[in-house]
């Protein structure tokens, strides 16, 4: 099979992943959020995460280079959450219960773990932005993951 656009999201999509959101601060300081799916652990020593982000997400680019962001791993109960920060709307965060992490990034209520972290670097991925951060602070509750698989979500029974 060739490889195109569609052939390749469509093997992506056959790789059960967990749903998170990024969040950070804009210049304005509001705050900003995308849902992610390209996200994995690099290092326990010291302590880094790899998240892929789209270029066209500017908010989120530039709080990438400015050094914090927050990633939300979310719950099986999160998918209308997820479904928020994946639309184009202008204010993602109105309805969704948050508070400010100590490093001033939003952090999505209920969420299973959310890791704040300080960019430790970022690398040219295509139409992607590849973020490495170094998780400074964690917090982490109990439950189930929301999952994505083939397009749909997915819960663990």
């Amino acid at each position: 099979m060739a490889v195109n656009e569609l052939s390749f999201k469509d093997a992506l999509s056959r790789f059960a992943t967990g749903v998170c959101v990024v969040t950070s601060v804009g210049e304005d300081g509001a705050p900003a959020g995308m849902t992610i799916s390209a996200f994995t652990s690099v290092s326990l020593d010291p302590p880094l995460v790899l998240f892929c982000l789209g270029r066209k997400n500017d908010v989120l680019i530039r709080g990438a280079r400015d050094g914090r962001l927050a990633i939300n791993i979310l719950a099986e109960d999160q998918e209308e959450v997820s479904e928020i920060f994946a639309s184009q709307k202008s204010d993602k965060f109105a309805g969704v219960a948050y508070t400010l992490g100590e490093s001033g990034c939003p952090t999505i209520n209920g969420a299973l773990a959310v890791l704040e972290c300080a960019v430790a670097a970022t690398h040219d991925g295509g139409d992607h932005l590849i973020v490495v951060g170094r998780v400074e602070l964690l917090r982490v509750l109990g439950g189930k993951p929301l999952l994505r698989y083939r397009g749909r979500y997915l819960r663990i029974t």
